[in-house]
């Protein structure tokens, strides 16, 4: 996490970039365990000989796990505020995606502050992350990202 900020700092920074995490290997090993983990084991995502019949190529990550790498990829930049209680997760205001990632591929979030709302005691704030798989122009996801700071 970002060193703690004022309110004021963080309604500064809205339309600015927060950051872009590392690149990060999505291997088959982790297609196949999310998978197991959410009961969606469609052939696109575990069987490599149907996939490439399919015309992937080869098995393709479920958007649903690219999607939810984003608060790891995000947590070392992600806006923090002086005396906040917590910080949870509100859901999405849009998720598209865009290209299939790849088993092997490399990802990567790039985030920028979209939004800051301030409710009784709460801040909301909208981020705009795009994960951008290397070597590819189109991103894998794009995603209005949601999260409810409680500082009062």
């Amino acid at each position: 996490m970002s060193k703690a900020m004022t309110k004021e700092q963080l309604f500064a920074l809205v339309g600015q970039e927060l950051g872009i995490s590392e690149w990060f290997v999505i291997d088959q090993k982790r297609i196949d365990n999310f998978a197991d983990v959410t009961e969606d084991r469609q052939f696109i995502h575990v069987d490599p000989e149907r996939a490439v019949a399919a015309g992937f190529g080869g098995t393709i990550a479920h958007g649903m796990l690219t999607l939810s790498l984003i608060v790891g990829f995000c947590q070392d930049f992600a806006p923090a505020l002086e005396g906040s209680k917590m910080v949870i997760n509100y859901g999405f205001d849009k998720v598209r995606f865009a290209a299939p990632v790849k088993a092997n591929d490399r990802i990567r979030a790039v985030a920028k502050l979209a939004d800051v709302r301030e409710r009784a005691g709460q801040l909301l704030v909208k981020a705009k992350v795009t994960i951008e798989i290397e070597g590819e122009t189109k991103p894998a996801l794009v995603a209005e990202w949601l999260t409810l700071h409680m500082v009062a």
